[in-house]
């Protein structure tokens, strides 16, 4: 039975037991992920047994009538955070950001969890002499504080991490679980993360060192996590992980804002107690954000083989394992390996990459090892002893047709998979755009996206066929598909705004334009384009501004006289009219009687109105005034 057919019956026999759709939900999450590529087919179901789950789980109230009144406030509490949590990492999965982030922040609301990043001196390397300021995580973990600073009967308890594991125990109904308290918080099975001694000496400190004792809360719960001592439950760094995992995905990937990402890790770090796959997750993450620094690259490497070592490892039991493990997300075992190839690969060991990627059978990265080797054809002959073996697994002969680029590769992987390879329709539909054969292009676009519609390079390469071979409508409904999926696609925006222009269509146009200029800021061209579009809507503010940008960027060698002209145009006009109006509001306001004019015009709403719009019409000459002595200059 199919995975689809399968979840609906029993999604259709859960009337017994409303927890099924959360359970569903899991399996159908845990298949996704084993999968290379995103299925459309299981986010429709997950849409599906998502909503069910948080109807049912969603709200304190539903909960507890669930378990017939057996669970206190505080354990539904927990039950509503974790359900939300893995709503998020759906969401997550699947690129969606704003939605994920509601699920958290939903989560965090719950356990009444106030997060917030902030600065505390510090010191970052075992050698630094002078405290420098530190981002560190501050939490108000208290439920429903009082105005005089302290928590109402509802805040968590000294003892809640033992009340977590209980909730956890029940929903994943794990059979006599190990309390948290028995495990050795900081023994070397459980601890993964290295310290800085030994022969894995770092200068870099994993925590900071903070300056100021931050062991006293606030009066309100609020205090750094870091250095403070301060205890996190399970859930509540379940719930930090998750964020972090957020501000990972909303972000441009840049050295600014994956040192944002440091006090989350480092909360996590700071923590006595962790689960073991809390403490998996937070390394992982570590590591992903030191492999990117040269003086901890080392350690990250070092850390990774230590994870992927302890995959095999008969400690912690599965038990243990298993607690948060839904809550949490981590790589599958493959996954995780291949990342460790990477990572090899990036700090030069390419040899121990190679027997990484041979051994997960990713042709494609080994392929691209034998390139740097200049091996190609060694990675022909390895492909070809495979395809020996087993002739009809279209990857195989895909990989064999990026070796060669032989499109009769693509066309034997379409015939051995029955026509449903998704990947040999697009690297075809890549090879007829690079021919010219936009056409033909287009429509094995249009084929590889109705088999998988959840990849955003995809759409756009659609849009782009379609706009050379002058379909205007497909190709505008390519790259919003593609803007869709990532809204960060500033290429994809700058398209659609091109493509409203040519429709004339200013106002979809200008907003467009808006997004596009949000990841391309410095493309003089697009923003040319944008001062055009600016002033068919009349918006002369940004017209200006574009045209600012235009000569700022061009090194004042690029203006378009002709735009000026007719900015100077509107200009005198509107202020023509403004003049206007503005004496026939005075003259209204002299044929008033005297005794409603007598207190206090100057506060008159008409006159304040008047006198913003006079300043408006002085920041507009000013911005001309500026460009001009720019141009003259």
């Amino acid at each position: 039975m199919k995975t689809k057919d399968l979840c609906t019956w029993m999604f259709s026999h859960s009337s017994a037991g409303r927890s099924i759709s959360w359970w569903l939900c899991r399996v159908v999450l845990l298949q996704q992920r084993i999968l290379d590529e995103l299925s459309s087919s299981l986010y429709n179901l997950l849409q599906v047994f998502k909503k069910d789950s948080l109807f049912q789980f969603g709200v304190v109230n539903n909960v507890i009538n669930y378990w017939d009144m057996m669970l206190d406030e505080k354990e539904a509490v927990t039950i509503v955070s974790m359900v939300q949590i893995e709503a998020g990492l759906i969401e997550y999965h699947y690129g969606c950001v704003d939605s994920s982030r509601l699920h958290f922040m939903n989560a965090a609301e719950a356990f009444a969890m106030d997060i917030s990043v902030t600065g505390v001196l510090g010191f970052r390397t075992v050698h630094q002499a002078d405290a420098k300021p530190q981002l560190v995580l501050v939490t108000c973990t208290g439920r429903q504080a009082n105005a005089d600073g302290t928590s109402g009967s509802s805040s968590p308890s000294g003892n809640l991490d033992t009340l977590d594991d209980n909730i956890i125990q029940r929903v994943n109904s794990v059979a006599n679980p190990v309390e948290l308290s028995q495990v050795q918080p900081d023994s070397h099975e459980n601890k993964l993360n290295f310290q800085p001694h030994g022969r894995y000496e770092c200068d870099i400190l994993m925590t900071p060192r903070l300056v100021q004792n931050a062991n006293s809360d606030g009066g309100n719960g609020v205090s750094p996590v870091v250095g403070s001592g301060k205890v996190l439950t399970a859930i509540q760094q379940a719930i930090i992980l998750a964020l972090c995992l957020h501000h990972q995905r909303s972000r441009r990937d840049d050295e600014l804002s994956r040192w944002e990402m440091a006090p989350y890790i480092e909360a996590i770090d700071s923590q006595h107690k962790c689960h073991h796959m809390i403490r998996f997750s937070c390394d992982i993450m570590r590591i992903r954000w030191e492999s990117t620094r040269s003086r901890t690259k080392q350690r990250a490497l070092l850390m990774m083989d230590k994870l992927v070592k302890a995959i095999n490892e008969s400690f912690p039991v599965a038990a243990l394992r298993m607690q948060v493990s839904f809550g949490i997300y981590i790589p599958t075992i493959p996954s995780l390996r291949k990342e460790y190839g990477e990572l090899s690969l990036g700090c030069g060991m390419v040899g121990e990459a190679l027997k990484i990627f041979e051994d997960l059978e990713l042709w494609d990265n080994l392929i691209y090892c034998y390139r740097l080797l200049d091996k190609r054809a060694a990675a022909v002959d390895l492909i070809n002893a495979r395809l020996r073996q087993d002739p009809r697994d279209p990857k195989l002969w895909c990989s064999l047709g990026d070796v060669t680029n032989n499109d009769s590769c693509y066309e034997k992987a379409l015939e051995v998979s029955n026509n449903k390879s998704a990947r040999a329709m697009r690297s075809l539909a890549r090879s007829a755009y690079n021919k010219g054969d936009y056409e033909k292009s287009k429509s094995l676009w249009v084929s590889a996206m109705a088999l998988n519609s959840l990849y955003p390079d995809g759409w756009f390469a659609l849009g782009a066929a379609a706009l050379k071979a002058r379909d205007i409508e497909r190709a505008v409904d390519g790259f919003t598909r593609a803007v869709q999926l990532d809204p960060e696609n500033g290429e994809a925006w700058n398209n659609i705004a091109c493509l409203h222009m040519i429709n004339k269509k200013s106002k979809p146009a200008f907003i467009a334009f808006k997004e596009a200029l949000k990841f391309r800021r410095n493309n003089w061209q697009m923003w040319e384009n944008f001062s055009h579009v600016a002033l068919d809507v009349c918006n002369l503010f940004q017209a200006l501004e574009a045209t600012k940008m235009v000569l700022d960027l061009s090194s004042n060698k690029r203006v378009d006289i002709e735009l000026l002209e007719k900015i100077m145009t509107k200009t005198e006009e509107d202020v023509l009219k403004a003049s206007l109006n503005s004496h026939a509001t005075k003259a209204q306001a002299t044929s008033a009687s005297q005794d409603d004019s007598i207190k206090g015009s100057c506060k008159d709403p008409e006159n304040v109105e008047t006198n913003l719009e006079e300043r408006e019409w002085d920041m507009l000459l000013a911005m001309i005034g500026d460009i001009l002595q720019q141009v003259k200059s």
